[in-house]
């Protein structure tokens, strides 16, 4: 795509497009609530069931472009609702992977209804030949790779928590601050010795500490 030179209609652009995705952000939020589900946890029910497969919560962390602890707030909130359920994968008993239920599928219809109706909220000002015309320029705007409709922005990433030592002790700190003789404690080195002369704390040959 050719480049054009920056102006200042470029930002009052910007500023419409954010005002009119608040706008629509608001109207679902608005269409939505007498359902008893938010925008975030609809995107949710259309992520699992547009999968080819139950997915599993990092699918869907990954999908939705947020942290697992957010999906894992989103699947509590829904299966408390009875949308979705928490099933075992059969070819491997430790995987858990997440189910629409019936009552999600019939949520998921009236929520796509919602949808429309928001949209047609939004867009009645315009003719059919002019809805078709801004989905045409609004089409060239989005790069190939773009997340799917359902996926929010990315989220704050989750620090990662430092790895416990198998022998269940506190983590080491610069310097490594255990003492000599614990686990994980770092040897220190042995000072240079003489040729011939045993070890520092080494009885030599022959020699008994009892002498």
């Amino acid at each position: 795509m050719p480049e054009h030179p920056p102006d200042e209609s470029a930002g009052d652009l910007a500023d419409q497009l954010l005002r009119l995705t608040r706008r629509l952000h608001h109207a679902h939020r608005r269409h939505f609530s007498p359902l008893g589900v938010t925008p975030a946890q609809a995107r949710m029910l259309r992520t699992v069931a547009h999968s080819p497969r139950p997915p599993r919560m990092a699918d869907l962390a990954e999908l939705l472009g947020v942290v697992p602890r957010q999906v894992t707030s989103l699947v509590d909130a829904l299966e408390e609702r009875g949308l979705v359920r928490r099933a075992q994968d059969p070819a491997n008993r430790r995987v858990t992977r997440i189910q629409l239920t019936d009552d999600g599928g019939t949520a998921l219809t009236r929520l796509r209804q919602a949808r429309r109706t928001s949209a047609e909220e939004l867009l009645a000002p315009l003719s059919p030949a002019q809805r078709t015309a801004l989905s045409r320029l609004l089409t060239r705007l989005e790069p190939e790779d773009a997340p799917e409709p359902e996926a929010p922005a990315q989220g704050p990433q989750e620090p990662k928590e430092p790895k416990e030592p198998a022998d269940g002790r506190e983590p080491a700190a610069h310097g490594n601050p255990r003492k000599p003789g614990e686990p994980g404690a770092r040897r220190e080195p042995e000072a240079p010795r003489e040729p011939g002369t045993a070890p520092r704390d080494r009885p030599a040959p022959g020699f008994s500490r009892s002498n």
